[in-house]
């Protein structure tokens, strides 16, 4: 939460850490973002004891700089210039030495002694001819150095030299603009899946094999076959209708109906005789 605030809210995300610093008070992450925050709401106090603690727990000088700086808020430039030329200090990286170096000349402003904010700002990282991330920052602080010292007429090269570096490392006002998609992509159509015939497949040798179920998980439009009417076999149905004694029962009046035509036959045929 601090980490989203600091940009927006500076104080409320500080609040937030604070919180956070009551329950990981020993985690070196923790005493960092109580130190960015109080930094960014302008509590300097709280910031530089924030950071001397991070430096005490993780061993890190990361943070050198604001710390000098921090001692320039709270109106002590002599202090920051004690952490300027420390040992800590020739240790950092040309990023770190860079920082070190506008908070130097910034303590010297303070002080006005602005020749020699100038000479504190002329570092080996000082070079137009190339840019490196720290290069727009850099040349922004040498050229404001260089009109508060009244040679105003060799500041704006430096200015015209830091938008070409932003422009050639694409930050600042030529960074490409972060554009984030608020809609749902619709998905793509897929093929269409057909139901397989289980009917007329004689391989077909599950447990629902020729019931005409379809099981196989395909949700295509399912055609229906409708028995037809013609293959009914009626006359089954029509030995099927009567119980089997009633069956019986007829069938037995029919052949005693027979008998008795063939009785009368043969007296016919003696009566003839």
């Amino acid at each position: 939460m601090a980490g989203r605030l600091i940009d927006t809210d500076p104080e409320l995300a500080f609040q937030h850490a604070l919180a956070a610093s009551r329950r990981g008070g020993r985690l070196a992450a923790v005493r960092e973002a109580v130190a960015l925050t109080a930094y960014a709401a302008g509590e300097f106090g709280d910031a530089l004891r924030e950071f001397r603690t991070h430096r005490r727990i993780s061993g890190s000088n990361e943070y050198l700089a604001m710390m000098a700086d921090c001692e320039r808020g709270l109106g002590r430039p002599d202090r920051a210039l004690d952490l300027v030329r420390s040992e800590e200090a020739a240790g950092l990286d040309n990023a770190g030495k860079v920082d070190i170096a506008i908070v130097a000349s910034g303590a010297r402003m303070d002080m006005e002694q602005y020749d020699a904010a100038v000479s504190a700002l002329e570092i080996p990282q000082l070079d137009k001819n190339r840019a490196f991330s720290y290069s727009p920052r850099l040349f922004r602080a040498y050229a404001d150095a260089l009109e508060l010292a009244g040679r105003g007429n060799e500041a704006e090269p430096w200015r015209r030299q830091a938008l070409l570096a932003e422009s050639v490392l694409g930050v600042g006002a030529f960074a490409e603009p972060e554009i984030m998609d608020l809609g749902e992509d619709d998905e793509p159509a897929g093929k269409p899946r057909f139901r397989r015939d289980s009917d007329s497949d004689g391989d077909s040798t599950g447990p629902d094999a020729g019931t005409g179920e379809d099981r196989s998980g395909n949700y295509a439009e399912r055609v229906e076959t409708e028995a037809n009417p013609a293959d009914v076999d009626v006359d089954a149905e029509e030995d099927d209708a009567l119980p089997s004694d009633e069956r019986e029962s007829l069938l037995g009046a029919e052949e005693t109906e027979s008998d008795s035509e063939d009785e009368d036959a043969r007296s016919s045929a003696d009566s003839n005789d």
